[in-house]
Protein backbone atom coordinates (compact mmCIF):
# COMPACT_ATOMS: atom_id res chain seq x y z
CA UNK A 1 0.00 0.00 0.00
CA UNK A 2 1.29 3.45 -0.92
CA UNK A 3 1.78 6.31 1.52
CA UNK A 4 -0.16 9.53 1.99
CA UNK A 5 1.43 12.97 2.15
CA UNK A 6 1.10 13.01 5.94
CA UNK A 7 2.88 9.67 6.34
CA UNK A 8 5.77 10.84 4.17
CA UNK A 9 6.03 14.25 5.87
CA UNK A 10 6.11 12.81 9.37
CA UNK A 11 8.55 10.09 8.37
CA UNK A 12 10.87 12.79 7.10
CA UNK A 13 10.43 14.90 10.28
CA UNK A 14 10.85 11.99 12.69
CA UNK A 15 13.39 9.82 10.89
CA UNK A 16 11.11 6.82 11.34
CA UNK A 17 9.81 4.58 8.59
CA UNK A 18 6.59 2.80 7.69
CA UNK A 19 4.41 5.02 9.88
CA UNK A 20 0.71 4.22 10.07
CA UNK A 21 -2.26 6.39 11.09
CA UNK A 22 -2.67 6.56 14.84
CA UNK A 23 1.02 6.05 15.58
CA UNK A 24 2.64 8.69 17.81
CA UNK A 25 6.06 9.96 16.82
CA UNK A 26 8.66 12.38 18.11
CA UNK A 27 9.20 14.82 15.26
CA UNK A 28 11.64 17.68 14.67
CA UNK A 29 9.76 20.65 13.15
CA UNK A 30 11.64 22.74 10.61
CA UNK A 31 10.04 25.95 11.82
CA UNK A 32 8.21 27.14 14.94
CA UNK A 33 6.00 30.18 14.40
CA UNK A 34 4.66 32.30 17.25
CA UNK A 35 2.68 35.49 16.78
CA UNK A 36 1.92 38.53 18.96
CA UNK A 37 1.51 36.40 22.08
CA UNK A 38 5.11 35.14 21.83
CA UNK A 39 5.52 36.81 25.20
CA UNK A 40 3.74 33.82 26.75
CA UNK A 41 6.52 31.52 25.58
CA UNK A 42 9.19 33.93 26.78
CA UNK A 43 7.62 34.24 30.24
CA UNK A 44 7.41 30.44 30.47
CA UNK A 45 11.11 30.15 29.67
CA UNK A 46 11.91 32.69 32.35
CA UNK A 47 9.94 30.76 34.96
CA UNK A 48 11.74 27.59 33.93
CA UNK A 49 15.12 29.28 34.15
CA UNK A 50 15.99 28.09 30.63
CA UNK A 51 18.42 30.24 28.63
CA UNK A 52 19.53 27.91 25.82
CA UNK A 53 17.42 27.28 22.72
CA UNK A 54 17.60 24.27 20.43
CA UNK A 55 18.00 26.18 17.16
CA UNK A 56 17.23 29.91 16.84
CA UNK A 57 17.17 29.56 13.06
CA UNK A 58 13.99 27.48 13.36
CA UNK A 59 12.17 30.23 15.29
CA UNK A 60 9.95 32.80 13.58
CA UNK A 61 8.12 35.51 15.52
CA UNK A 62 5.56 37.85 13.92
CA UNK A 63 3.75 40.66 15.76
CA UNK A 64 0.53 40.46 13.77
CA UNK A 65 -2.52 40.07 16.00
CA UNK A 66 -2.56 43.48 17.68
CA UNK A 67 -0.56 45.82 15.52
CA UNK A 68 0.30 48.48 16.35
CA UNK A 69 -0.10 48.14 20.10
CA UNK A 70 -3.44 49.36 21.45
CA UNK A 71 -2.28 50.03 24.99
CA UNK A 72 0.72 49.96 27.32
CA UNK A 73 0.20 46.31 28.19
CA UNK A 74 0.36 45.17 24.57
CA UNK A 75 3.26 47.52 23.92
CA UNK A 76 5.09 45.82 26.77
CA UNK A 77 4.48 42.41 25.22
CA UNK A 78 5.86 43.63 21.89
CA UNK A 79 8.89 45.14 23.61
CA UNK A 80 9.57 41.90 25.48
CA UNK A 81 9.44 39.96 22.21
CA UNK A 82 11.73 42.41 20.41
CA UNK A 83 14.30 42.32 23.20
CA UNK A 84 14.18 38.52 23.36
CA UNK A 85 14.69 38.17 19.61
CA UNK A 86 17.67 40.53 19.72
CA UNK A 87 19.21 38.87 22.76
CA UNK A 88 18.81 35.34 21.38
CA UNK A 89 19.87 36.16 17.82
CA UNK A 90 16.50 35.35 16.25
CA UNK A 91 16.69 36.80 12.74
CA UNK A 92 13.21 35.76 11.62
CA UNK A 93 11.51 38.44 13.67
CA UNK A 94 8.82 40.53 11.97
CA UNK A 95 7.42 43.58 13.73
CA UNK A 96 4.00 45.26 13.63
CA UNK A 97 4.57 46.64 10.14
CA UNK A 98 4.91 43.25 8.41
CA UNK A 99 1.41 41.78 8.35
CA UNK A 100 -0.16 38.39 9.05
CA UNK A 101 2.37 35.75 10.07
CA UNK A 102 1.30 33.17 7.50
CA UNK A 103 1.61 35.53 4.55
CA UNK A 104 4.84 37.07 5.81
CA UNK A 105 6.57 33.71 6.23
CA UNK A 106 5.45 32.41 2.85
CA UNK A 107 6.36 35.61 1.01
CA UNK A 108 9.84 35.61 2.53
CA UNK A 109 10.68 32.05 1.57
CA UNK A 110 10.53 30.55 5.06
CA UNK A 111 7.93 27.87 4.19
CA UNK A 112 9.18 25.07 1.96
CA UNK A 113 7.69 21.87 0.50
CA UNK A 114 8.11 18.82 2.69
CA UNK A 115 8.69 20.79 5.89
CA UNK A 116 6.95 20.27 9.21
CA UNK A 117 5.84 23.69 10.46
CA UNK A 118 4.11 24.30 13.78
CA UNK A 119 2.53 27.60 14.73
CA UNK A 120 0.58 29.28 17.51
CA UNK A 121 -2.34 29.82 15.20
CA UNK A 122 -4.87 27.18 14.25
CA UNK A 123 -4.81 28.28 10.61
CA UNK A 124 -1.19 27.18 10.21
CA UNK A 125 -2.74 24.56 7.94
CA UNK A 126 -2.33 27.25 5.26
CA UNK A 127 1.30 26.21 4.75
CA UNK A 128 0.06 23.20 2.78
CA UNK A 129 -0.44 25.60 -0.13
CA UNK A 130 3.34 25.32 -0.57
CA UNK A 131 3.49 21.60 0.16
CA UNK A 132 4.44 21.81 3.85
CA UNK A 133 2.81 19.94 6.73
CA UNK A 134 1.53 22.95 8.69
CA UNK A 135 -0.40 22.61 11.91
CA UNK A 136 -1.47 24.77 14.82
CA UNK A 137 -0.31 24.06 18.36
CA UNK A 138 -0.44 25.75 21.77
CA UNK A 139 2.12 28.06 23.32
CA UNK A 140 3.36 25.31 25.63
CA UNK A 141 4.21 23.14 22.60
CA UNK A 142 6.06 26.00 20.93
CA UNK A 143 7.99 26.73 24.12
CA UNK A 144 8.96 23.07 24.42
CA UNK A 145 10.07 23.02 20.79
CA UNK A 146 12.22 26.11 21.38
CA UNK A 147 14.10 24.14 24.02
CA UNK A 148 14.02 20.53 22.82
CA UNK A 149 13.50 20.92 19.09
CA UNK A 150 10.80 18.25 19.19
CA UNK A 151 7.07 17.72 19.36
CA UNK A 152 4.89 14.63 19.73
CA UNK A 153 2.45 14.13 16.87
CA UNK A 154 -0.02 11.43 15.99
CA UNK A 155 0.05 10.32 12.38
CA UNK A 156 -3.32 11.44 11.01
CA UNK A 157 -5.69 9.56 8.81
CA UNK A 158 -6.09 11.19 5.42
CA UNK A 159 -9.09 12.54 3.54
CA UNK A 160 -8.93 13.25 -0.18
CA UNK A 161 -11.06 15.97 -1.76
CA UNK A 162 -11.29 15.98 -5.54
CA UNK A 163 -12.32 19.33 -7.02
CA UNK A 164 -13.45 19.53 -10.62
CA UNK A 165 -13.89 22.82 -12.39
CA UNK A 166 -13.81 25.48 -13.49
CA UNK A 167 -15.87 27.27 -10.85
CA UNK A 168 -19.08 28.92 -11.94
CA UNK A 169 -18.73 32.62 -12.78
CA UNK A 170 -18.95 34.78 -9.67
CA UNK A 171 -17.81 32.00 -7.35
CA UNK A 172 -14.39 31.62 -5.80
CA UNK A 173 -12.33 29.26 -3.61
CA UNK A 174 -13.96 30.74 -0.49
CA UNK A 175 -17.36 29.63 -1.77
CA UNK A 176 -15.93 26.21 -2.48
CA UNK A 177 -14.58 25.84 1.05
CA UNK A 178 -17.72 27.15 2.72
CA UNK A 179 -19.73 24.58 0.77
CA UNK A 180 -17.37 21.79 1.84
CA UNK A 181 -17.39 22.90 5.48
CA UNK A 182 -21.17 23.05 5.45
CA UNK A 183 -21.46 19.58 3.92
CA UNK A 184 -18.78 17.86 6.01
CA UNK A 185 -19.43 19.90 9.21
CA UNK A 186 -16.94 21.45 11.62
CA UNK A 187 -15.71 18.07 12.82
CA UNK A 188 -15.93 16.21 9.51
CA UNK A 189 -12.15 15.96 9.14
CA UNK A 190 -11.07 16.07 12.78
CA UNK A 191 -7.34 15.32 13.14
CA UNK A 192 -7.14 14.32 9.50
CA UNK A 193 -4.71 15.30 6.79
CA UNK A 194 -6.77 16.79 3.96
CA UNK A 195 -5.32 16.39 0.46
CA UNK A 196 -6.88 18.51 -2.28
CA UNK A 197 -6.77 17.20 -5.82
CA UNK A 198 -8.74 17.14 -9.05
CA UNK A 199 -8.59 19.13 -12.27
CA UNK A 200 -9.50 22.46 -10.69
CA UNK A 201 -7.09 22.23 -7.76
CA UNK A 202 -4.24 21.65 -10.20
CA UNK A 203 -5.05 24.93 -11.99
CA UNK A 204 -5.34 27.09 -8.89
CA UNK A 205 -2.88 29.84 -8.01
CA UNK A 206 -0.88 29.58 -4.79
CA UNK A 207 -3.08 32.31 -3.30
CA UNK A 208 -6.22 30.30 -4.06
CA UNK A 209 -4.59 27.20 -2.58
CA UNK A 210 -3.91 29.21 0.57
CA UNK A 211 -7.65 29.76 0.95
CA UNK A 212 -8.33 26.02 0.64
CA UNK A 213 -5.67 24.95 3.12
CA UNK A 214 -6.43 27.77 5.55
CA UNK A 215 -10.13 26.96 5.81
CA UNK A 216 -9.57 23.20 6.00
CA UNK A 217 -8.96 23.81 9.69
CA UNK A 218 -12.63 24.74 10.02
CA UNK A 219 -13.46 21.13 9.16
CA UNK A 220 -11.20 20.05 12.02
CA UNK A 221 -8.19 19.17 9.83
CA UNK A 222 -4.80 18.64 11.41
CA UNK A 223 -3.16 19.79 8.19
CA UNK A 224 -4.06 20.30 4.54
CA UNK A 225 -2.09 20.20 1.31
CA UNK A 226 -2.37 20.74 -2.42
CA UNK A 227 0.03 18.45 -4.31
CA UNK A 228 3.17 20.20 -5.63
CA UNK A 229 3.39 21.28 -9.25
CA UNK A 230 4.93 23.96 -11.47
CA UNK A 231 2.61 26.66 -10.06
CA UNK A 232 3.92 26.10 -6.56
CA UNK A 233 7.53 25.79 -7.63
CA UNK A 234 7.26 29.02 -9.63
CA UNK A 235 6.02 30.82 -6.51
CA UNK A 236 9.04 29.57 -4.58
CA UNK A 237 11.36 30.61 -7.35
CA UNK A 238 9.89 34.12 -7.29
CA UNK A 239 10.47 34.19 -3.52
CA UNK A 240 14.15 33.45 -4.15
CA UNK A 241 14.05 29.87 -2.86
CA UNK A 242 16.54 27.54 -4.55
CA UNK A 243 15.17 24.11 -5.48
CA UNK A 244 17.96 22.31 -3.62
CA UNK A 245 16.66 23.73 -0.33
CA UNK A 246 13.55 21.57 -0.21
CA UNK A 247 12.18 18.09 -0.81
CA UNK A 248 8.89 17.81 -2.65
CA UNK A 249 6.57 15.23 -1.11
CA UNK A 250 3.41 13.84 -2.69
CA UNK A 251 1.09 10.97 -1.91
CA UNK A 252 1.56 7.72 -3.78
CA UNK A 253 -1.12 6.87 -6.37
CA UNK A 254 -2.20 3.88 -4.30
CA UNK A 255 -2.27 5.67 -0.93
CA UNK A 256 -5.11 4.72 1.39
CA UNK A 257 -7.68 7.34 2.49
CA UNK A 258 -10.30 7.31 5.21
CA UNK A 259 -12.70 8.84 2.71
CA UNK A 260 -12.75 10.51 -0.68
CA UNK A 261 -15.04 13.46 -1.37
CA UNK A 262 -15.79 15.00 -4.75
CA UNK A 263 -17.19 18.43 -5.55
CA UNK A 264 -18.12 19.88 -8.94
CA UNK A 265 -17.24 23.56 -8.97
CA UNK A 266 -19.18 24.11 -12.18
CA UNK A 267 -22.46 23.79 -10.28
CA UNK A 268 -21.38 25.90 -7.30
CA UNK A 269 -23.18 29.11 -6.32
CA UNK A 270 -21.89 31.81 -3.94
CA UNK A 271 -22.09 30.57 -0.36
CA UNK A 272 -22.51 32.31 3.01
CA UNK A 273 -21.86 31.02 6.54
CA UNK A 274 -24.55 32.41 8.80
CA UNK A 275 -24.26 33.05 12.56
CA UNK A 276 -22.78 31.66 14.66
CA UNK A 277 -20.76 28.72 13.29
CA UNK A 278 -18.65 28.28 10.18
CA UNK A 279 -20.46 25.12 9.12
CA UNK A 280 -23.87 26.81 9.18
CA UNK A 281 -23.67 27.43 5.42
CA UNK A 282 -26.38 28.34 2.93
CA UNK A 283 -26.46 29.53 -0.71
CA UNK A 284 -26.32 33.31 -0.86
CA UNK A 285 -29.88 33.35 -2.19
CA UNK A 286 -31.14 32.22 1.20
CA UNK A 287 -29.87 35.39 2.91
CA UNK A 288 -30.03 37.98 0.10
CA UNK A 289 -31.47 41.21 1.46
CA UNK A 290 -30.06 40.85 4.99
CA UNK A 291 -29.01 44.35 6.10
CA UNK A 292 -25.31 44.82 6.91
CA UNK A 293 -23.78 47.55 9.04
CA UNK A 294 -20.20 46.62 8.28
CA UNK A 295 -18.24 44.68 5.67
CA UNK A 296 -14.76 43.41 6.49
CA UNK A 297 -12.34 42.27 3.79
CA UNK A 298 -9.32 40.81 5.52
CA UNK A 299 -7.81 37.86 7.46
CA UNK A 300 -5.39 35.11 6.44
CA UNK A 301 -8.22 33.49 4.45
CA UNK A 302 -8.98 36.37 2.10
CA UNK A 303 -6.75 39.45 2.32
CA UNK A 304 -4.20 38.44 -0.28
CA UNK A 305 -3.56 40.58 -3.34
CA UNK A 306 -6.01 38.79 -5.62
CA UNK A 307 -8.72 39.00 -2.94
CA UNK A 308 -8.35 42.79 -2.80
CA UNK A 309 -8.24 42.97 -6.60
CA UNK A 310 -11.48 40.98 -6.89
CA UNK A 311 -13.19 43.34 -4.44
CA UNK A 312 -11.86 46.35 -6.37
CA UNK A 313 -13.29 44.98 -9.63
CA UNK A 314 -16.79 45.07 -8.13
CA UNK A 315 -16.32 48.39 -6.34
CA UNK A 316 -14.81 50.26 -9.31
CA UNK A 317 -17.19 53.05 -10.29
CA UNK A 318 -19.47 52.28 -7.34
CA UNK A 319 -19.86 53.64 -3.83
CA UNK A 320 -20.28 51.90 -0.50
CA UNK A 321 -23.93 52.15 0.54
CA UNK A 322 -24.81 54.91 3.04
CA UNK A 323 -24.60 53.67 6.62
CA UNK A 324 -22.22 50.80 5.75
CA UNK A 325 -18.63 50.69 6.99
CA UNK A 326 -16.27 48.88 4.58
CA UNK A 327 -13.00 47.97 6.30
CA UNK A 328 -10.18 46.53 4.19
CA UNK A 329 -7.11 45.10 5.93
CA UNK A 330 -4.37 43.79 3.60
CA UNK A 331 -2.65 40.58 4.64
CA UNK A 332 0.89 41.96 4.46
CA UNK A 333 2.98 45.00 3.71
CA UNK A 334 3.94 43.40 0.39
CA UNK A 335 0.27 42.93 -0.52
CA UNK A 336 -0.50 46.54 0.39
CA UNK A 337 2.46 47.85 -1.60
CA UNK A 338 1.42 45.96 -4.72
CA UNK A 339 -2.21 46.98 -4.34
CA UNK A 340 -1.15 50.62 -3.89
CA UNK A 341 1.15 50.54 -6.90
CA UNK A 342 -1.39 49.21 -9.38
CA UNK A 343 -4.39 51.25 -8.26
CA UNK A 344 -6.35 48.67 -6.25
CA UNK A 345 -6.04 50.71 -3.05
CA UNK A 346 -7.15 53.95 -4.71
CA UNK A 347 -10.16 52.16 -6.24
CA UNK A 348 -11.18 50.88 -2.81
CA UNK A 349 -10.72 54.30 -1.20
CA UNK A 350 -12.68 56.06 -3.93
CA UNK A 351 -15.54 53.63 -3.32
CA UNK A 352 -15.57 54.59 0.35
CA UNK A 353 -13.46 51.88 1.98
CA UNK A 354 -11.34 52.41 5.07
CA UNK A 355 -7.88 50.87 4.49
CA UNK A 356 -6.10 49.81 7.65
CA UNK A 357 -2.51 48.75 8.23
CA UNK A 358 -1.59 45.15 7.29
CA UNK A 359 -2.27 42.53 9.95
CA UNK A 360 -5.02 40.40 11.43
CA UNK A 361 -7.19 43.41 12.20
CA UNK A 362 -10.86 42.86 12.93
CA UNK A 363 -10.56 39.08 12.53
CA UNK A 364 -8.53 39.04 15.76
CA UNK A 365 -10.71 41.63 17.46
CA UNK A 366 -8.27 44.44 16.68
CA UNK A 367 -10.59 47.16 15.41
CA UNK A 368 -13.87 46.85 13.54
CA UNK A 369 -15.88 46.04 16.66
CA UNK A 370 -19.66 46.03 16.39
CA UNK A 371 -22.30 47.52 18.64
CA UNK A 372 -25.30 45.59 19.98
CA UNK A 373 -27.43 44.13 17.21
CA UNK A 374 -25.11 45.07 14.35
CA UNK A 375 -24.25 42.78 11.43
CA UNK A 376 -20.92 42.29 9.67
CA UNK A 377 -20.32 40.40 6.44
CA UNK A 378 -16.72 39.22 6.67
CA UNK A 379 -14.21 37.39 4.49
CA UNK A 380 -12.52 35.97 7.61
CA UNK A 381 -12.51 32.32 8.57
CA UNK A 382 -14.68 32.43 11.72
CA UNK A 383 -18.01 33.93 12.72
CA UNK A 384 -18.24 32.93 16.38
CA UNK A 385 -20.53 34.92 18.64
CA UNK A 386 -18.79 37.91 20.20
CA UNK A 387 -15.68 37.59 18.02
CA UNK A 388 -16.07 41.11 16.64
CA UNK A 389 -17.52 43.10 19.51
CA UNK A 390 -20.95 42.83 21.08
CA UNK A 391 -22.19 39.38 22.00
CA UNK A 392 -25.53 40.33 20.40
CA UNK A 393 -23.94 41.24 17.07
CA UNK A 394 -23.80 38.81 14.13
CA UNK A 395 -21.10 37.77 11.65
CA UNK A 396 -21.75 36.28 8.22
CA UNK A 397 -18.87 34.89 6.12
CA UNK A 398 -18.43 35.13 2.37
CA UNK A 399 -16.00 35.57 -0.51
CA UNK A 400 -14.49 39.00 -1.27
CA UNK A 401 -16.82 39.27 -4.28
CA UNK A 402 -19.95 38.73 -2.20
CA UNK A 403 -18.58 41.13 0.41
CA UNK A 404 -17.94 43.86 -2.17
CA UNK A 405 -21.34 43.43 -3.81
CA UNK A 406 -23.01 43.61 -0.42
CA UNK A 407 -21.08 46.75 0.57
CA UNK A 408 -22.40 48.45 -2.57
CA UNK A 409 -26.04 47.50 -1.97
CA UNK A 410 -26.06 47.68 1.84
CA UNK A 411 -27.57 44.21 2.09
CA UNK A 412 -26.16 40.73 1.49
CA UNK A 413 -26.16 40.35 -2.29
CA UNK A 414 -25.33 37.80 -4.96
CA UNK A 415 -22.20 39.05 -6.77
CA UNK A 416 -23.30 37.24 -9.92
CA UNK A 417 -26.01 39.87 -10.35
CA UNK A 418 -23.37 42.61 -10.66
CA UNK A 419 -21.37 40.88 -13.37
CA UNK A 420 -21.76 42.32 -16.84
Amino acid sequence: MGKTFAQKALERASGERDLVPGQIVTAYPDLYMSHTASWRCIKTLERMGVSTLFDVDRIAMVMDHISPAQNARTAGHHSLSRDFATRMGITRFYDVNAGIAHMVLMENGHILPGQLVIGTDSHSTIYGALGAFGTGVGFSEITAAWVTGTIWLKVPESVKIEIEGPLARGTYPKDLMLKLIGDLTADGATYCSVEFGGSYARRMSVSERMTLCNLAMEMGAKNAVVPPDDVKLSYLDDAGVAAERYEVLAADPDAEYRQVERIDGRTLSPQVAVPHTVDNVVPVGDVVGTKVDQVFIGSCANAKYDDLAIAAEFLAGNKVAPGVRLIVTPASAAVMARAATDGVVSTLIEAGALITNPGCGACAGDGGAMADGEVTLSTANRNFQGRMGSYTSSIYLSSPATAAASAIRGVISNPQELLA
